[in-house]
């Protein structure tokens, strides 16, 4: 698969995944249900996964403005467990703000953008990675994430949606 047919695949199950978390109470998904540091709540994630996104695509990628900076709610974000008390709708809204600017950049993406090497600072100094690598970093990133939140959905009660590639395909 092309990363732009697994990000088509990505934004299909999210909108299943947003109807779901739009139909939770909002005291699930604000319950600080994950030890440690980094992230309590599936609000935690629900953030993560987009910034993450936003700023390995802004960033990174293309050198400029995260989406975050230009979302008031957002403009101070950091990563980790901060975000319980914040409103789900907020949370989505940037969220698909993010998709929306990665779409535009995907329908520019040439096989040589996609082999085009982007300099990160790493935990061993500098490191070098493809456009390519990168974005499949990011969605994966993102299904791991998903299937993060549909357990501790499951764990509170909730049905998660089946978000499966092979409920996505198109059969033949």
């Amino acid at each position: 698969m092309k990363a732009q047919d697994t990000y088509d695949y990505l934004r299909r199950a999210r909108r299943d995944l947003w109807a779901t978390l739009e139909a939770t109470p909002d005291e699930v998904l604000a319950r600080p249900v994950l030890p440690g540091q980094r992230f309590h709540s599936i609000k935690d994630l629900v953030l993560h996964i987009p910034m993450v996104e936003d700023s390995w695509l802004h960033e990174d990628i293309l050198r400029d403005t995260p989406v975050w900076e230009n979302v008031p709610a957002l403009v101070d974000a950091k990563d980790g467990p901060h975000y319980a008390a914040f409103p789900l709708a907020t949370l989505l809204d940037y969220w698909r703000q993010v998709e929306a600017s990665t779409l535009d950049y995907l329908v520019t993406l040439t096989p040589e953008e996609e082999a085009r090497l982007v300099t990160v600072p790493g935990s061993r100094g500098e490191e070098r990675f493809t456009v390519h690598g990168l974005l499949w970093h990011v969605m994966v990133h993102e299904m791991r994430h998903t299937a993060q939140i549909s357990v501790l959905l499951r764990q509170q009660g909730v049905t998660p949606p089946f978000l499966d590639l092979l409920n996505y395909l198109p059969t033949v």
